[in-house]
């Protein structure tokens, strides 16, 4: 986003926008992780400072899209949880930056049977599995 003040311009990188829209997909009820996809191979839970993973973001000086890949939590209908995972996303990325989002684009790559069996690295290195 740039906007001409007459002090100077502001910028928001799509790095920023794409922590945004991170951090609101994980704080959305029925998404268990989000994904890097196949590529990435097993899902990963993320926190902050890695919330840019599954995310892909086009900002343009007053206009956003964004692209999820998430793993849902079983047993809950996809498309109720995709469709609050869209409105959480964009209200949050509007709210934060003043951008239009004009797109959230949701990409489901799995379902897990319960959020804990999610796999996460130990700080020794070792597996955790919570």
């Amino acid at each position: 986003m740039a906007e001409d003040l007459e002090t100077g311009m502001i910028r928001i990188s799509d790095d920023v926008v794409a922590t945004i829209a991170g951090l609101a997909a994980l704080e959305t009820s029925g998404i268990a992780a989000m994904s890097g996809g196949i590529s990435e191979g097993l899902a990963k839970r993320l926190s902050g400072k890695n919330a840019q993973k599954g995310v892909t973001v086009e900002v343009g000086q007053l206009e956003a899209a964004i692209d999820l890949r998430v793993i849902v939590q079983y047993g809950i209908p996809i498309q109720e949880v995709c469709r609050q995972l869209q409105l959480n996303v964009r209200e949050a990325v509007e709210n934060m930056t003043g951008l239009n989002v004009v797109e959230v684009n949701v990409k489901v790559d799995g379902v897990i049977f319960r959020e804990e069996a999610v796999e996460e690295p130990a700080p020794n290195g070792t597996r955790n599995v919570k």
